[in-house]
């Protein structure tokens, strides 16, 4: 048998990655190299990351549409294309701030005070959300594309395996980020690395356009392979009435009509509640080694720090996709209350992210190596975010017909952008308060108490979310209305 479907895993996969480092060029490059030029604080980059996050979320409500009009060759292609004309389109940032102040030079920039500097950090921030928010626009496309072609090249019991392994690309992403964007924002500028980084997608999209096509269409899946990718078609064929064709499992669900399920508004709950937590880690881990441990990401203890974060991430994560498929051989369980099962065993793991800002005060004697320990709690809250996320996905697929997944996936990433704006804006706003006032919480004092209250938040929400979602769809039903 051949296995093309995991070439094309591994084509979702690398999409992922450079998805995810185009997002991070910010994150790794603001507070060092951004924030002194600009004269910006945590509430600009906080309003940039949440503007980011809602502009996501809009396009993501369209995005899914937008792919199954397209098809997921096509529709993929413009994702990227666009997400990465938008990654480039920072590096412009800094000389249109130039031009619209009347200032020559970063240098300049950078030595502006009084109501001059204020201009500056607001132009440069609107420059940046327009980037931004480019950049957010394409980025919609890929999970609703990456979801459908899955369906598509997988039957569902391995659907949360090959989520898991192409979602891993946001953990590879954040994971390759710290060795590549500091040193080369310090090398060449900050400029250069968004731009290196930007065309990465447009390398991408040439092997894309010669690889993928529909499986019954491609030249490069066997008929074996091809049998193993439709083998759940006599499943749901046993739910059509008598007389309809195959093809009609690929009709689509009305757009206003996939909000009257239960099972759409629980894939939503999921996303609401836990997509700001990892938003959350991978904007602001930077910042928090920064304020807390004075560690900065383009020194060898920071890049050191970050990648081991994400390392974590990756090796755990991959594995909280295999889980329910253990479930369902050894038990015969249906695919939703595997997942189910899965997702409750990870949503327990977050906690740990409690326990951060303890032990990371507890042991400040050891100086900046204290910051080992909050990060590697942060990492196993974040590799069971990340096994939460590819199992959260496969949840539409084993419930909606193949013509809605795109759609539903657009949907709850819209909740999922929504829930991560609140939660980044209220955050930039939080450690900018904690800071003026000194405040104090739980015996943390200034921004370090903001961060632990934020971190309480990212540490429950997965259990809340289980719970609201298991009593929106208790058991496994089947979408069996596509008129």
């Amino acid at each position: 048998m051949t296995n093309f479907r995991w070439v094309i895993c591994a084509m979702l996969f690398f999409a992922t990655t450079v998805n995810y480092l185009d997002r991070q060029v910010l994150s790794l490059t603001w507070d060092e190299f951004i924030k002194p030029e600009f004269h910006w604080d945590e509430s600009h980059y906080g309003t940039i990351t949440s503007v980011f996050s809602i502009v996501y979320a809009i396009c993501m409500l369209f995005a899914g549409r937008f792919v199954e009009w397209m098809g997921t060759r096509r529709g993929f292609l413009w994702a990227i294309g666009v997400w990465s004309v938008g990654a480039c389109l920072h590096a412009i940032c800094g000389a249109v701030t130039e031009m619209s102040v009347g200032l020559h030079s970063a240098a300049e920039l950078a030595g502006a005070t009084g109501d001059v500097a204020v201009m500056v950090a607001s132009v440069s921030m609107y420059c940046f959300l327009v980037a931004r928010c480019i950049l957010a626009l394409g980025e919609a496309g890929n999970f609703p594309a990456a979801i459908k072609a899955t369906a598509e090249y997988f039957p569902k019991k391995d659907r949360a395996y090959a989520t898991s392994i192409f979602n891993a690309g946001a953990s590879i992403g954040a994971l390759f980020a710290p060795l590549s964007i500091p040193p080369l924002a310090k090398c060449f500028g900050w400029e250069m690395a968004f731009i290196i980084i930007g065309v990465l997608g447009f390398v991408w999209m040439g092997f894309w356009v010669f690889l993928y096509d529909s499986p019954a269409q491609s030249r490069r899946v066997g008929a074996a392979e091809l049998e193993y990718i439709e083998q759940d078609r006599q499943e749901e064929q046993t739910v059509k009435t008598a007389g309809r064709q195959n093809e009609e499992q690929e009709k689509k669900l009305p757009f206003l009509k996939c909000f009257t399920y239960k099972q759409t508004w629980s894939f939503a709950v999921g996303k609401f509640m836990t997509d700001g937590v990892w938003w959350f880690f991978l904007f602001w881990t930077p910042s928090y080694l920064s304020t807390q441990f004075g560690v900065k990401t383009s020194e060898g203890l920071g890049m050191a720090l970050i990648f081991t974060l994400y390392a974590i991430v990756t090796v755990l994560s991959i594995f909280g996709g295999k889980l329910p498929t253990l479930f369902i051989n050894r038990s015969g369980q249906n695919p939703y209350a595997a997942r189910m099962k899965a997702m409750l065993i990870f949503a327990f793991f977050p906690l740990f992210v409690l326990l951060a800002q303890p032990l990371g005060m507890h042991f400040a004697h050891l100086g900046r190596n204290a910051a080992w320990i909050p990060v590697i709690l942060i990492s196993i809250g974040c590799a069971a975010h990340q096994a939460w996320s590819a199992n959260l996905f496969s949840t539409v697929g084993d419930m909606f017909p193949r013509g809605a997944i795109a759609t539903v996936t657009g949907i709850g990433g819209m909740a999922g952008g929504l829930g991560s704006m609140i939660l980044q804006k209220s955050a930039g706003n939080l450690f900018v308060y904690a800071g003026d006032t000194g405040m104090t919480f739980l015996g943390f004092e200034g921004k370090p108490a903001g961060y632990f209250i934020i971190f309480i938040i990212c540490a429950v929400a997965y259990l809340i979310g289980w719970v609201v979602m298991k009593s929106l769809v208790p058991e496994y039903k089947l979408i069996k209305d596509t008129e």
